[in-house]
């Protein structure tokens, strides 16, 4: 089969083409901004990219166009279409898909899918539990929203069949783990990307109110969630974090498939000790312990979520555990970028102000209260550049000695938001309308010792190397 993919170079539609690739498909693909890393990937696996969305590729003649939620039928202020592309194939009754949906259909279909849903952590925690079973020699395959640093890949098949056979319902079905995004899956199917996959065992590691632009409360998300449910089987497994309210609600709308919970007091997985060395008590009996270079509490959360998931395909939790201690984490979390001198440089994903706040007390724990963390961040998210979260700010960004905020694209005032930390030369908190002003900002505020904490979901301008020669040549 040939498939082009319409917005290809996004984390989710490069690692389905990857997938598709490896299977044995013909695939092309197009985006508007082909660029490097994604791009030199896909090129690297004889992927060939056009940039843009002309109706032109329609000469390509695949056998699907698969589109990715990227595109819509947005007009441009002259009228024309912002996507002509996605226009000609509507004109000429072309066959297409979502990515989603092909993915359910050409990928999915006959494996036990294990399926990683929450508003954060969900990245980490998938790359967290594809560790843990390949280390148990059980050769999955998954799709994650990052690079785990344990398979420095993003995407794989992984093997056709089960090497370990389980006892369970499909215990001899190939193993896939795949990062379940709430988002919608395309201008044509507003359902959330996870009601396609239909996992046998589903973690749903938290929920909060995040993207503001498709959904109007946490009563939508809620319900989305409980979709993702119903599709579970009676003998799969919910992995719950017995920790969120939200949660509760969605599984008080009904549950048909056994539930593990952990986090909580009195959930099936507790930990007990620091996030960095802890004892994992399964039903009140010690079963496993990690000890591991990643800090912060919510991932002491995602590890129990990724041992419990493993429990269901047959990985016992001191197995996953011991796995656990050889993980590496994923690029873009916590990543240490260089360290200038004696100043730390780290790039962080963390776009939600819950993540901010997360991301900060976890290093604050391991540095203690001597060391200086300033943080640096760009509101990218259509959530967090439309205000909806503006008000919690102060509150994430509090571990924080300094806080920049780098402004541009934004219709809300940033100074205004901050304003309980207290804004302007001196006091806890600066803002920037560009890139450059960001780092001059930064690089005359720091001072040997310190940890800048780079959070983004984006690129942030190359602000990390150019923070690294600002402090060089200082």
């Amino acid at each position: 089969m040939h498939i082009h993919i319409l917005g290809i170079c996004g984390t989710f539609m490069g690692g389905l083409a990857a997938l598709a690739r490896e299977a044995g498909h013909t695939v092309t693909g197009c985006d508007a901004g082909v660029y490097p890393p994604m791009s030199d990937q896909l090129r690297s696996l004889g992927i060939d990219l056009i940039e843009g969305f002309g109706s032109e590729q329609l000469v390509l003649k695949p056998d699907m166009f698969v589109v990715g939620n990227v595109v819509s039928r947005t007009r441009l202020p002259s009228g024309a279409p912002k996507f002509p592309l996605m226009e000609a194939i509507l004109d000429a009754g072309l066959p297409y898909t979502s990515g989603p949906q092909w993915l359910a259909e050409h990928v999915l279909q006959g494996r036990h899918v294990l399926a990683v849903a929450g508003t954060h952590g969900k990245t980490t925690t998938t790359s967290m539990l594809a560790w843990v079973l390949e280390s148990a020699g059980l050769r999955p395959g998954f799709l994650i929203g990052g690079v785990p640093l344990n398979f420095g890949i993003s995407a794989r098949l992984g093997a056709p069949q089960r090497p370990q056979p389980g006892s369970a319902p499909l215990g001899s079905a190939p193993l896939f783990v795949i990062e379940a995004d709430e988002y919608d899956t395309a201008f044509f199917d507003k359902r959330s990307k996870f009601v396609h996959y239909r996992p046998r065992t589903a973690v749903l590691n938290n929920l909060e109110f995040d993207h503001a632009d498709i959904f109007d409360d946490l009563a939508a998300i809620e319900r989305q969630f409980h979709h993702l449910v119903r599709t579970v089987a009676p003998s799969g497994r919910v992995v719950v974090n017995g920790l969120e309210e939200s949660l509760a609600r969605v599984l008080h709308m009904g549950c048909w498939s056994d539930t593990t919970s952990f986090g909580a007091a009195v959930s099936d997985f507790v930990a007990e000790g620091p996030p960095h060395a802890f004892d994992v008590l399964y039903r009140g009996q010690p079963v496993a312990r990690v000890e591991w270079s990643l800090t912060g509490v919510h991932n002491q959360l995602n590890a129990l979520a990724a041992i419990a998931a493993a429990q269901h395909v047959g990985v016992a939790p001191a197995q996953a555990a011991a796995a656990l201690g050889a993980f590496q984490n994923v690029k873009r979390r916590m990543e240490l970028r260089g360290t200038v001198r004696g100043i730390s440089v780290y790039d962080d994903f963390a776009h939600h102000p819950t993540a901010l706040r997360t991301t900060l007390d976890g290093l604050r724990r391991s540095l203690g209260s001597g060391a200086r963390i300033l943080a640096v961040f760009e509101p990218r998210s259509n959530t967090m550049k439309l205000g909806a979260m503006k008000s919690q700010l102060p509150w994430a960004l509090e571990p924080a000695d300094l806080a920049f905020c780098h402004t541009a694209g934004l219709d809300w005032d940033a100074e205004q938001a901050l304003a309980p930390l207290g804004v302007g030369q001196g006091l806890r908190a600066r803002t920037a309308p560009d890139i450059d002003t960001l780092v001059n900002q930064v690089t005359q505020a720091a001072r040997p010792g310190d940890h800048i904490v780079c959070m983004s979901n984006g690129g942030f301008g190359g602000i990390h190397d150019k923070l690294l020669q600002s402090l060089s040549n200082r």
